[in-house]
Formats: structure tokens, C-alpha cells, sequence
């Protein structure tokens, strides 16, 4: 893999793509992770506005302390980043408490609180003038739709979206990203139990990439059991989840009806 080029590619694909809209520069949402850190990187990179986010709700103080690293690191690096913190908790609770009891369940808070940030993005986008960059990998997007609807699924440009996790590392690596969010494990960082992205999917990204690659192979040879398991798992989640990964249906009207 050409690291240095598809660096380069990626940030002019976004320097084009903003002078194109008109808009000012770009949001991110700063989580911590390794997504979202080579993300705003690429993006502060094409030396234009860059506003990076950090919105914990009930976040995991090696979430939040990572959160801040990056956003210091984004600034030291770059003069055209700024960082701001948006305690969304307080928000989150009254949009829980207005929920009928029976359904605050966990699922549908944990999205719940990926929408709530996705509203808070576009309400700084929409007052800069800027553009949401999202932060989803090839695997989340377009292999099991590991993300929200409507949530951190709502961007408007994935500049990592044809990159692999371990793509995404190697880049990490290479744009110097400090070592505490490379070494850290994957997680959403939307349940309270901080639960890791492999513990919820039950396959690591290096499992699942073996996957997508298998699937997509024309030719298959014999699996062991553990490959069986994990080519069920990506199927699952990829079949529940095409609604995400899919245009939204246009029911279309007949010429003669209309």
C-alpha cells in the first residue's frame, strides 16, 4: 500500500471537494479513536478551517482524556484547527426522560446518543458554513453497518469510507497520531459499560476485513471452524443492516397514475 500517496490523494479529494461547495471548511466529531483522529488529520491537512468536536455523554474518562489529546495535538500541529467540548450528558438525560419507559432501552439510547451528536455537528456546521466529515471505515460502511442511522452515519463526505481498519492504522501511523489512540481498542463509545466494537460484533476489523475479501473472492477454499464463524457473523450483520448501507427506497408512480 502507497501510505504517503493515498494521504496525499485523500487530502486533495477533500481540498477539491470543499472549494467545490462553496463552504468555509470542515466538523468532525473527535472521539478518541483511531477513525476519527486520522480523519480530522486528513482534513486539517488541506490547511482549511477544521473544527474538531468532542461531545462525550456519560463518555469513559480514557475516552474523554483521549478525546483531548487529539484535539491538542490537531492544534499544536496545526494553526488552522480549532477544538471545542460539548457536554452533551445533560442534553441526553432530558431527551431520555421525555422517552416513554419502554423504550429507553439500551440500543435505542445508544443511538439516541449518536443522533444527539450528529444534531450537534450540524448545528456548528450550518452556523461556520462547513462541511460534516465522517469518520467511518470500508468496513463499517459498506461490510456490516457498524454505525447509526442517522447518526454518525449522517456526514456529508467519508474521506476513509474505501479504507480498511488496518488501512486506517497504517495511515494513523504515518500521520504520527500519538500512540495512546493507536494502541487503544475500537469502541463506539455510545453504552455506559464501555463496551469494545469486537465485544459487541463478536469478530475483531482484522476478522472481518478476512471476510469482506473472502466473500468477494472468486475462488474459496476450505474454512476451520473459527473462519465459519466469523463469515456468519459478517453475514448477519451485513443482511440486518443493508437498509443502512442502501439508497433510500423511492416508491416511484406510474406514468398513468399520475
Amino acid at each position: 500500500m502507497k501510505i504517503i500517496k493515498i494521504i496525499d490523494h485523500i487530502v486533495q479529494w477533500l481540498d477539491d471537494y470543499l472549494g467545490k461547495s462553496g463552504l468555509t471548511g470542515f466538523v468532525i466529531g473527535v472521539s478518541g479513536g483511531i477513525d476519527s483522529a486520522v480523519t480530522s488529520c486528513l482534513c486539517a491537512k488541506t490547511g482549511k478551517s477544521v473544527l474538531a468536536l468532542n461531545m462525550p455523554i456519560y463518555q469513559a474518562k480514557d475516552q474523554i482524556s483521549m478525546a483531548f489529546a487529539n484535539i491538542a495535538w490537531l492544534k499544536k500541529n496545526f494553526d488552522n484547527v480549532k477544538g471545542s467540548d460539548m457536554e452533551l450528558s445533560p442534553v441526553f438525560d432530558q431527551i431520555k426522560s421525555s422517552f416513554p419507559t419502554y423504550i429507553q432501552d439500551g440500543l435505542t439510547m445508544a443511538n439516541t446518543r449518536s443522533r444527539l451528536r450528529m444534531l450537534t455537528l450540524y448545528a456548528f456546521a450550518s452556523n461556520h458554513k462547513m462541511l460534516v466529515a465522517g469518520t467511518g471505515n470500508k468496513v463499517e460502511d459498506f461490510g456490516v453497518g457498524f454505525y447509526t442511522k442517522y447518526g454518525d452515519g449522517g456526514v456529508d463526505i467519508s474521506p476513509i469510507a474505501d479504507l480498511t481498519k488496518t488501512q486506517v492504522y497504517a495511515l494513523g501511523k504515518e500521520l504520527g497520531i500519538i500512540e495512546e489512540i493507536l494502541m487503544a481498542a475500537p469502541t463506539d463509545g455510545l453504552w455506559e459499560d464501555n463496551r469494545t466494537d469486537e465485544s459487541q460484533i463478536g469478530a475483531s476489523y482484522s476478522e472481518l476485513e478476512w471476510a469482506m475479501q473472502y466473500l468477494d473472492s472468486s475462488q474459496k477454499g476450505p474454512l476451520n471452524e473459527r473462519q465459519k464463524n466469523i463469515v456468519s457473523i459478517y453475514k448477519k450483520f451485513h443482511t440486518a443492516n443493508k437498509h443502512k448501507m442502501d439508497p433510500i427506497p423511492v416508491c416511484r408512480i406510474p406514468e398513468n397514475l399520475k
